[in-house]
């Protein structure tokens, strides 16, 4: 594993030059992502940085920016980690995945191979994010959520010859800077969740989300306009909005929201 100032663990068990990491621990490859079926409703899960019965509590003494990452984490020694994230129990990060500074990586997690997460990104137990997909700053991935790869999956070709990495292309989802993903939702791959959007637990994304929505249901559509504080926007004027948290105004153009200056 390679923090991002270019230092490398030995053998998956020593703290190298500010990089913490108690033991090395395999968990079980992971393969396509599927299309996933409904999920059910729900909130949040719990915070991937707090351990079960505090078993991955962080020492308070830990240097500032120092990567964390847990005694059965499968961190792979060419991912990159940037400084400050923490990996928790039974995650998997792949082989050329990247992930920014002060990521949070929950307990069962899935990071695939070239995944790109940016800085502050928040994937919650459970999740799984299959590559080529990209994460912008501050995304939150909500537990056991899917960001599939292959829009047509099977496990065989016509001929009944068990498919491999060569017969198919995988797709990516893209969630730009701010967005969030609930519990349990589904994004099918090719998607593109817009800046600051948000989708319901639960939900199954077939089709790209525009900035600041909030979209739910099986296929996701949109029910409100939201803002950065995570509120749905009310009505201020014709085609303006505001956001009852902050005041901030939005401005509604063609069916899309942007942020007044």
């Amino acid at each position: 594993m390679n923090a991002m100032n270019g230092t490398n663990t030995v053998n998956g068990i020593n703290a190298v030059n500010g990089i913490n990491v108690l033991d090395s621990g395999n968990d079980a490859d992971g393969e396509n992502g599927e299309n996933g079926e409904n999920g059910e409703n729900g909130e949040n899960g719990e915070n991937g940085e707090n351990g079960e019965n505090g078993e991955n509590a962080v020492d308070p003494q830990d240097a500032e920016g120092a990567v964390r990452i847990a005694a059965t984490a499968d961190v792979d020694e060419r991912a990159d980690i940037g400084a400050g994230s923490s990996v928790w129990h039974l995650a998997q990060v792949r082989e050329r995945a990247v992930l920014g500074r002060e990521c949070v990586i929950g307990r069962g997690a899935y990071i695939g191979t070239g995944v790109r997460l940016g800085d502050n990104v928040k994937v919650q137990n459970y999740a799984l994010v299959y590559e080529p997909a990209e994460v912008g700053d501050g995304a939150f991935i909500g537990p056991a959520a899917v960001l599939t790869n292959d829009h047509r999956p099977r496990s065989v070709d016509p001929s009944g010859r068990q498919k491999r990495s060569g017969d198919w292309q995988p797709v990516g989802v893209t969630i730009e800077e701010g967005a969030s993903i609930g519990a349990r939702a589904v994004c099918v791959a090719p998607v593109r969740i817009g800046r600051w959007a948000m989708v319901g637990a639960g939900a199954v994304v077939t089709a790209d989300v525009p900035d600041f929505a909030l979209v739910v249901g099986v296929p996701a559509r949109r029910i409100a306009w939201i803002g950065r504080a995570g509120q749905r926007l009310v009505s201020a004027q014709a085609q303006l909005w505001r956001c009852p948290v902050t005041g901030a105004l939005y401005r509604e153009v063609d069916g899309r929201i942007m942020e007044e200056s």
